[in-house]
């Protein structure tokens, strides 16, 4: 009679790093191929956009100040996010962009005083380096945070603040836009 021959540990001291190669490539090409589905079918790098016009329509109903919206921007601009708060200290519309070439940039319209609105969203100590006009609006440049540019427009009853890691001239395009 014959013994069942088992496997000894020397059977599996055979397998090549060209089969665990193999293995790897069986596994990743599922990968690459869902990445792909994603990018090109699904258009998963195209920024997220919302419809700003109830978070606008919202604003104008409270009338804590005059709304103004952007206008006659392309169609490679996106809106990512638009939220209105009202508070004990005034009232502020934000609208997150994102501009062609996809860097983010945020349009604050607030009443809130600008002693208190401006440092807190530009950083403690902003310095105005210039300035900027659109027709008949004067626009005051600032240095915002490491790294970010601003425009801010002080009104009679609120503020405006156009702010992002974008060029000068991107910041220009939106502020230009507002009516």
């Amino acid at each position: 009679m014959s013994s069942p021959q088992t496997p000894t540990v020397g059977e599996r001291a055979q397998r090549r790093p060209r089969d665990m190669a193999l293995s790897l490539v069986v596994l990743l090409v599922p990968i690459v191929l869902l990445l792909l589905f994603y990018r090109l079918v699904l258009n998963g790098d195209k920024p997220v956009a919302v419809d700003p016009e109830p978070v606008l329509q919202q604003a104008r109903t409270a009338a804590a100040f005059e709304v103004a919206a952007p206008q006659g921007l392309g169609a490679d601009w996106h809106v990512q996010s638009a939220t209105y708060k009202h508070d004990s200290g005034g009232a502020t519309l934000r609208l997150g962009y994102a501009d062609p070439g996809g860097k983010p940039l945020q349009l604050i319209e607030s009443s809130v005083a600008t002693t208190t609105l401006i440092p807190a969203e530009l950083g403690k100590n902003p310095e105005a380096v210039g300035v900027f006009r659109a027709g008949a609006r004067t626009w005051q440049r600032y240095d915002g945070r490491p790294g970010e540019n601003a425009l801010v427009l002080l009104e009679k009853g609120r503020t405006i603040i156009v702010v992002g890691p974008a060029e000068e001239r991107t910041l220009e395009t939106l502020a230009s836009a507002l009516t």
